[in-house]
């Protein structure tokens, strides 16, 4: 399979609708001036809130033309990189922060992406991951009754080539010399295909549902939200 021809396809039909939500906690950990590096970023949707609204010096990679193309357009440092076979082409420690949102997963060998991310990132630096938690409540039922569903828009949306619980991300970052100082989690309750029962939505359990979310991301959140800290020298 081309990896690279299928997700020329994908956004190619895909729009720039995004649950900004998430990216709100993401946000949170970038500050003005940082000069941050998001590698498959897809059309920029959180780079172009990291330029606009926190004022970082932003550079963004895809592993498409179509979504790269995209990015630039929105005024974006966007260029195309497939991880899988260039290095990011920037020496070692080249920025305050790297940001991976929801991408790794989609690809044969997430470890390629973790090597380069904390290869450029400074010693000190804040390494910024959002991954599927593979972990959620929902799953763990599932499989409990010896299920493990195929869910659009949940950890195993048929996207998705790799799955990841808290403790491994642990494992990824430290042989990376990352500890983790923060967890937080998005809930994502926009998903409308029976991952979460409808009730969730109403008025008076989301803001609740999102509390716990955010408390116990391993368990209720749908992403996990990782602010991890590379090692000084």
């Amino acid at each position: 399979m081309d990896l690279v021809a299928w997700y020329e396809a994908y956004w190619a039909a895909k729009d720039d609708k995004v649950d900004h939500s998430r990216l709100d906690l993401m946000l949170a950990h970038i500050q003005a001036g940082q000069r941050v590096f998001q590698l498959d970023g897809g059309p920029g949707m959180l780079a172009e809130r990291m330029v606009k609204e926190r004022g970082a010096e932003v550079v963004i990679t895809d592993l498409t033309h179509e979504a790269s193309s995209r990015a630039s357009a929105k005024g974006l440092n966007a260029r195309q990189l497939y991880v899988a076979e260039q290095d990011i082409p920037y020496a070692n420690a080249s920025f305050d922060v790297v940001v991976s949102d929801s991408a790794i997963e989609h690809l044969f060998d997430p470890a390629r992406s973790f090597d380069e991310l904390a290869r450029v990132l400074k010693p000190g630096g804040t390494f910024l991951l959002c991954l599927p938690n593979i972990a959620h409540w929902r799953y763990r039922l599932w499989l409990l009754r010896g299920r493990f569903p195929i869910v659009p828009g949940t950890p195993t949306d048929f996207t998705h080539l790799r799955f990841f619980t808290l403790h491994e991300i642990r494992q990824w970052l430290g042989d990376r010399h990352i500890n983790i100082e923060h967890v937080d989690g998005s809930a994502s309750l926009w998903l409308r295909n029976g991952f979460y029962p409808a009730w969730f939505r109403h008025p008076w359990v989301r803001p609740w549902y999102i509390r716990l979310a955010r408390r116990w991301p391993t368990l209720f959140a749908r992403d996990l939200i990782v602010i991890g800290r590379k090692k000084g020298t």
